[in-house]
């Protein structure tokens, strides 16, 4: 009876870490829909559609259009000029999801003649799968002669010993994003349905 109940543990114990396994990439990437309930047309401000936004690689456009329109992946001076005749990718069919898979800004236009003109370009910064902003170099010290550890003592001195808060520039740890939250959120929620199934039985 004891064995009985033991496999019926580890089976809700696979069970439930499948669940979370299965939930955690979904909470991870996130689909964007262009323009929302606008979707990619003409006359919509797109630089007010992406306020706001933080695209991380992994995440996916979804652009939903008219018979009329299509979508060309274009470099900058694609976008600003709004010309195609450079693009790198072009799609059509009313439904066209684009894959956000490296660092960078991404540019977006409809070739329609007419079409980027009156609003149909799209520029997103993305930014490293992370939950914290993309790795940047540390500035060195502002002040001269301050050591870069606090175990390096000055030329010809003693170790000296660093004063907190004393002019530091040292910027703020980064905050925790919403999608880290979420996926710790879902492993809380998995741990805790193996534990209260095992108690039940």
């Amino acid at each position: 009876m004891a064995m009985n109940g033991l496999s019926k543990m580890a089976a809700a114990a696979a069970t439930a870490l499948l669940l979370v396994l299965t939930i955690v990439p979904a909470a991870v990437a996130v689909t964007y829909t262009v323009g929302d309930a606008q979707q990619w047309a003409s006359n919509v401000d797109y630089t007010v559609w992406v306020a706001g936004k933080t695209f991380r690689v992994g995440d996916i456009l979804e652009f939903k259009y008219g018979p009329s329109h299509s979508v060309d992946v274009v470099d900058k001076a694609g976008y600003d000029g709004c010309d195609a005749s450079s693009s790198t990718e072009n799609h059509s069919g009313g439904d066209t999801k684009i894959d956000l898979k490296t660092v960078g800004i991404k540019y977006f236009i409809c070739p329609t003649p007419g079409h980027c003109a009156n609003g149909m370009k799209l520029a997103v910064t993305v930014v490293a799968a992370s939950a914290g902003p993309p790795a940047t170099p540390t500035p060195p010290s502002s002040t001269p002669g301050t050591p870069t550890t606090p175990d390096s003592p000055p030329a010809g001195g003693s170790p000296t010993t660093p004063t907190p808060d004393a002019g530091s520039t040292s910027p703020p740890p980064p905050k925790s994003s919403g999608a880290s939250k979420g996926v710790m959120s879902y492993v809380v929620v998995g741990v805790s349905m193996v534990l209260g199934y095992g108690l039940w039985m």
